[in-house]
């Protein structure tokens, strides 16, 4: 290293004595080399005391020395105040020692702590290595079920306590004729072999694979495994005395019924079969864990009405709340029986949880549709949520319509009759029904039809049995005193669509049938001859029952029993058939989880006493889950006035 290179030019030169001045020695020009390695040495040591100085005077910042963002895990900060700062700013002299001090030991202390726990630390994994596998996969699990445990605990908001609904004919509904009660044993009997060997076979799986002893799912259930067998049977369970069985299905959804997962499911499905179900059990049983997973199911569904209109998305992803409708439903339409079937589950989950919202969603479908033309004053099955349109002018009381109607009448009876809005909704929909739809073919039966784009197609579908329930139950309160009218309505139905099982070599009724062509009640195209244990015609055998006491009613549900034993049953459960009208039909191989919520439980009470959930303190939702009349009085649960 040269001198030249450390001092400046201007430094490298000394001026030239005045010739005035003699008597003073001539300097020299230039510095020696050891000179200039002494005066290297003198500026080295100037800059490294400035440095570290620098390095080592207390920081104004508060001792902020890690700059790794760990500085207020490591060394806390201390306020101003506390550092002997004024409020305003100024320093309050005499007391930066007494700080700094503090500070160090402070410093000193936390130090100390992080070295003590870094050896516990090293002593723990020494004493995980001399662990077996076996033993630390044990420990894992164990540490992974805490912290399942802990985010459920974090899940499980508490809800404000309210009145229990008036709960009555929960128990027995013992029939008292010994014919009539060994029918309800078998039904009994028959729900204990669909359930023994989903429990074997499918538990925690959606349903049931009968044949091939497997689960099965469907994607109206995503791609999650979320038992929709054991919450849509647990009512069904409980109502026929099977309570070991309930107690094990009350388990498995304590720990393990999970609704954060990435999975994108029907908004209806899981809302009648999940949120109805819960509901249900949890008012046969009074148990909280119900309630609470309804509670938390509901709130994943209300990201699907975050639309233009308001009209919720068919679909919906439990865990992002991304929601789409089904591609071939009408250019991305909305489904009427779907958005139009969360009225009775959504005012529950109000009451229950103290949240309008649920209310306000399922009335701001009902004004929606109240504020639109209906062509021949219909509703047809398809509506926009963007645009707020119909889509195409299909209208069916079957699939795709179905339930909407059914809803608009049992949101009434919910409400004790208070919700007349509802009411007068159903009659105007079944005038125009009856106007355009129902119509009787040349061989007298009353069928109702499906209107598409201006003509009415003469099929009916096993969805549109229901209906035959359905015009029973609203019979009394229908404007016009017209119940005797629409209670014998009920009856033609019902005749209608036993005569769609009669006409069969199974006995069991098929998908849809026509009345055209000479043909009256039968099947004709083969994709439509299969029967996948559905229960509309047996849910009208069981209404007709309650409201007439005809003994055909029971008769014919037992036939339809007999049936499904004979032909349905297998060794691993109960499986649907592809063509009623084989002698020898190939088995589907899915265990319908609306088989036991649905099919067996209208079978068991077909066989049960009529003071056992009456339909006046009652209502079933559209899959069979019961649930109480709400005497609100006049009040609804928005605090809003409804008139009577």
């Amino acid at each position: 290293m040269t001198t030249p290179a450390l001092l400046p030019i201007s430094g490298r030169r000394i001026p030239t004595l005045n010739p005035g001045f003699s008597s003073f020695p001539h300097h020299r020009a230039t510095l020696r080399l050891s000179e200039k390695f002494i005066l290297l040495l003198i500026l080295s040591a100037f800059i490294t005391l400035c440095f570290g100085a620098f390095f080592f005077l207390p920081d104004s910042s508060k001792h902020k020395r890690f700059d790794l963002g760990l500085e207020d895990v490591l060394i806390p900060h201390i306020d101003p105040i506390k550092e002997g700062k004024h409020p305003g700013g100024h320093i309050i002299h005499g007391q930066g020692g007494h700080d700094e001090h503090r500070h160090r030991e402070d410093e000193e202390h936390l130090r100390n702590k992080i070295r003590a726990d870094h050896e516990r630390a090293l002593e723990e994994a020494k004493e995980k290595l001399k662990k077996s596998r076996e033993e630390l996969r044990a420990e894992i699990q164990t540490e992974k079920n805490k912290v399942a445990q802990d985010l459920k605990k974090k899940d499980s908001k508490l809800l404000p306590p309210v009145p229990m609904p008036k709960l009555v004919g929960i128990h027995d509904g013992d029939p008292g004729d010994p014919d009539v009660k060994e029918k309800r044993d078998k039904i009994r009997e028959m729900m204990k072999h669909a359930w023994d060997n989903y429990r074997q076979y499918g538990w925690g799986h959606n349903e049931l694979k009968p044949l091939a002893k497997k689960g099965h799912s469907t994607n109206i259930f995503g791609n999650s495994q979320m038992g929709a067998t054991i919450v849509d049977a647990l009512d069904s369970l409980y109502i026929m005395g099977l309570r070991d069985e309930f107690k094990d299905g009350q388990e498995w959804i304590e720990k393990n019924l999970d609704f954060s997962v990435n999975a994108e499911v029907s908004v209806f499905e899981v809302n009648i079969r999940f949120i109805g179900g819960l509901l249900a059990s949890y008012y046969l049983s009074g148990q909280e864990v119900f309630k609470i997973k309804a509670a938390q199911l509901a709130e994943k569904l209300l990201p699907a009405f975050n639309t233009p209109t308001g009209i919720p998305w068919a679909m919906v992803n439990l865990k992002s709340g991304v929601g789409r409708n089904w591609g071939w439903a009408s250019a991305g339409s909305s489904i009427l029986s779907e958005f139009g079937t969360l009225h009775m589950e959504f005012v529950h989950m109000s009451y229950l949880t103290g949240n309008p919202a649920y209310y306000n969603k399922v009335m701001h479908i009902r004004k929606q549709l109240q504020k639109m033309d209906r062509p021949n004053g219909l509703y047809p099955n398809y509506l926009n949520p963007r645009t707020g349109r119909w889509g195409q002018h299909h209208t069916s009381v079957g699939g795709l319509g179905d339930s909407f109607y059914e809803y608009l009448l049992k949101a009434w009876l919910m409400s004790d009759k208070a919700d007349t809005e509802a009411r007068k909704m159903y009659d105007d929909a079944i005038e125009a029904i009856e106007k355009h739809l129902i119509r009787k073919s040349n061989g007298g039966l009353t069928f109702i039809g499906e209107w598409k784009n201006g003509h009415l197609e003469k099929k009916m579908g096993h969805l549109t049995c229901f209906a035959g329930g359905m015009f029973a139950l609203g019979a009394d309160g229908s404007k016009g005193d017209k119940a005797g009218h629409y209670l014998q309505l009920g009856a033609e139905i019902a005749h209608t669509c036993h005569e769609s099982y009669d006409r069969t070599v199974l006995k069991l009724g098929p998908e849809a049938f026509k009345f055209d062509s000479g043909l009256e009640a039968v099947a004709v195209r083969q994709n439509e001859k299969y029967y996948i244990l559905r229960p509309e015609v047996i849910e009208t055998y069981w209404y007709m029952w309650r409201f007439t006491h005809d003994p055909k009613y029971r008769q014919w549900g037992w036939e339809a029993a007999q049936a499904i034993e004979k032909h349905c049953r297998v060794s691993g459960g109960f499986s649907g058939v592809k063509d009623v009208y084989s002698s020898s039909p190939t088995f589907d191989d899915v265990q319908q989880s609306f088989f036991l919520a649905e099919t067996l439980k209208y079978l068991y009470l077909l066989f049960s006493s009529d003071d056992f959930l009456p339909l006046d303190s009652w209502v079933f939702n559209t899959e069979a889950h019961p649930l109480p009349v709400l005497h609100l009085a006049n009040t609804t649960l928005s605090g809003n006035r409804v008139t009577r």
